[in-house]
């Protein structure tokens, strides 16, 4: 521990704290600070003006990176049919029906993202005590529940981020890898700030987004000047 703390003082010291850095600059040193001895993954947080517990002000939904996250994602489906037949021709890892749902409560967990057709959720619904707390469960807002499993497996599986603001107000997503040359990580940012920009709630006043920060997995962060967008 006492070797990573040091490396990590020597990271922070090559970042201005009350600096805002312009994006392409920010991920040009997320990069370089960054120590791990692995493919670490390039993460943005935003901190948004807005108050979860209102309904109308709740940040969620999805959004396929064009480079994609660097990670392959393990897609399970729930569906009976030919939607079960169109989940698997599109790459899903595991399609199933009543059966899936028993494994899963049997304690079977080793998938990313699941995707539910409307039909299924009856029989879904019962996992939602041990799916909901993992942000496992599938949603229309997040595209994960839909008759249309070809697009939503495909989507998963070029890049789609799901996205979800805590209850701090906080919305952490990812944006790479650090192994990404820096315009690819630079265009996924775009497209992430792109899609908070949008998911505005109308009710929101005065500064939507308070702060931007971008990091790695286990650098130090770096503030982002909105305006460099």
């Amino acid at each position: 521990m006492a070797k990573k703390s040091k490396k990590y003082a020597a990271a922070l010291k090559q970042v201005d704290a009350d600096k805002k850095y312009s994006v392409n600059d920010a991920v040009a040193l997320v990069k370089k600070v960054d120590f791990a001895k692995f493919d670490a993954t390039v993460e943005v947080a935003y901190n948004l003006n807005v108050d979860p517990k209102q309904a109308d002000q709740q940040i969620r939904g999805a959004v396929v990176l064009p480079n994609g996250t660097g990670k392959t994602q393990k897609v399970i489906v729930f569906a009976q049919g030919p939607q079960a037949e169109a989940a698997e021709a599109a790459g899903a890892d595991i399609v199933g029906a009543e059966d899936l749902v028993q494994k899963i409560q049997d304690g079977w967990l080793d998938f990313d993202v699941a995707v539910a057709t409307p039909p299924m959720m009856a029989q879904v619904g019962r996992l939602g005590r041990v799916l909901g707390p993992k942000g496992l469960m599938p949603n229309p807002k997040t595209g994960t529940v839909t008759m249309d499993v070809t697009k939503a497996v495909n989507d998963i599986k070029a890049g789609q981020v799901a996205y979800r603001v805590d209850k701090a107000g906080i919305v952490h997503a990812p944006i790479g890898k650090v192994s990404f040359d820096d315009a690819k990580l630079v265009e996924n940012f775009q497209t992430m700030q792109d899609t908070i920009t949008k998911a505005r709630p109308a009710s929101t006043k005065g500064t939507y987004i308070k702060s931007l920060t971008v990091t790695s997995t286990f650098g130090p962060g770096v503030k982002v000047d909105l305006a460099s967008f």
